[in-house]
């Protein structure tokens, strides 16, 4: 693919509003996961909340869209002067020359879930207030960042589970190099619901102390909330001298098991050796592997099967789903900003909350964070039911 410049990121999760948050949590190998305390949740485990969420509510002009995700979209928007940097690009190549790509997993599911308690009791009908299209659907997230932002070009919604926000650097980049746009904002955004929280304890899959990836006694996934974008151009004129380019994407279905990865990690080394040809790097040309490591006994051991089998032992690793919790679909977005972080600060990012790196997982797993120099970064998302992607970053100019 031709490289396009990250001209804009931002995040925000469990760790703060904006970059500095995380870039200093992340080099204090600091997490944000707390006990749950969440809404009217009786779970015994850790989350990844953000804080202040619901003290930010929608503007009138979008109170269509008001929802505790939605909340959130806006809330990350507004750091790192991002919101300005897309309205500038919008202004720069015309409102029909940019794109929305946006990953959820659960969108605005919340807002369902509290309309269900307020349903009539002789009907069973859902309050006049709800309003479905503008909150629980997924392209909701899509077409309120399109509206508030006035974009007119492409705007579509990826739910593919915990991959959505990894998908969309793909997806956009594919509309790029095909003409029909010149940038796109990209992004994910999941906040914290009952569905995904008792859903995943159903599952036997959430950890009842913060999550350990990579851990010899690892035993489940601590579930967290965020929001992450980029900003996506085919080219610029003058880049920052550390400017971070997207170089690969690499997509894989193994449609192995519904939940389940593949106890090999077959689809997951298909991801990385397309993303690796898409790049068009050998695989020693990677300094960072960013995990997917969810820290369940049956990913780690997939994942760290097939990290090796590409790229054998000797590339630092590590998973930050310590310290952010597993955002679900903004997870690859989020580490995504993780690499681009590390590639301009020169860090590797630890891995919280590990404690003994399991034997058994054949890789060189980061710990703590550390001084580096990168040039270029790797990261992985998969998603239930096999859906796998992985992204090259890099940090010099191509």
């Amino acid at each position: 693919m031709k490289p396009l410049l990250l001209s804009a990121y931002t995040a925000t999760t469990c760790l703060g509003v904006g970059l500095e948050a995380h870039r200093v949590a992340l080099r204090e190998d600091r997490s944000g996961l707390q006990p749950c305390a969440f809404e009217t949740v009786d779970l015994p485990t850790w989350i990844g909340e953000v804080a202040g969420v619901d003290d930010h509510p929608l503007p009138d002009a979008l109170s269509a869209f008001e929802c505790r995700n939605h909340r959130l979209a806006l809330l990350a928007l507004r750091a790192d002067g991002f919101e300005a940097r897309v309205r500038a690009a919008v202004a720069r190549y015309g409102a029909d020359r940019v794109g929305v790509f946006m990953g959820t997993s659960t969108s605005g599911i919340l807002e369902t879930e509290l309309a269900y308690r307020q349903r009539d009791p002789a009907s069973g009908a859902l309050p006049p207030s709800f309003h479905y299209a503008t909150s629980h659907n997924p392209y909701a997230l899509a077409e309120l960042l399109r509206e508030h932002l006035g974009i007119g070009g492409m705007a579509t919604t990826i739910s593919t589970a915990c991959s959505s926000s990894a998908k969309v650097f793909a997806a956009a980049a594919r509309q790029i190099e095909l003409g029909t746009l010149d940038a796109a904002l990209v992004g994910g955004v999941d906040s914290l619901c009952l569905t995904t929280l008792y859903g995943f304890a159903s599952l036997e899959l959430t950890s009842t102390d913060p999550c350990r990836p990579c851990d010899v006694n690892r035993n489940g996934i601590s579930i967290g909330e965020g929001a992450a974008y980029a900003l996506l151009e085919r080219t610029c004129d003058t880049p920052e001298p550390h400017a971070v380019w997207l170089l690969g994407a690499g997509e894989s279905s193994d449609a192995y098991h519904m939940s389940a990865p593949h106890p090999d990690g077959l689809g997951a080394q298909m991801a990385m050796q397309a993303a690796l040809r898409s790049a068009s790097l050998p695989a020693d040309a990677v300094d960072y592997i960013n995990l997917h490591g969810t820290a369940t006994p049956a990913n780690d051991s997939a994942e760290g099967k097939a990290v090796a089998a590409v790229f054998g032992a000797s590339v630092p690793c590590s998973s930050t789903k310590g310290a952010t919790g597993h955002t679900l679909g903004a997870a690859g977005a989020l580490e995504a900003v993780v690499c681009a972080l590390a590639l301009v600060d020169g860090f590797v990012p630890g891995s919280a909350g590990t404690r003994e790196l399991d034997p058994a997982i054949a890789l060189r797993v980061q710990r703590h964070s550390a001084s580096a120099d990168l040039r270029h970064a790797l990261t992985n998302s998969f998603g239930f039911g096999g859906s796998n992607c992985s992204l090259v970053f890099g940090k010099a100019a191509p």
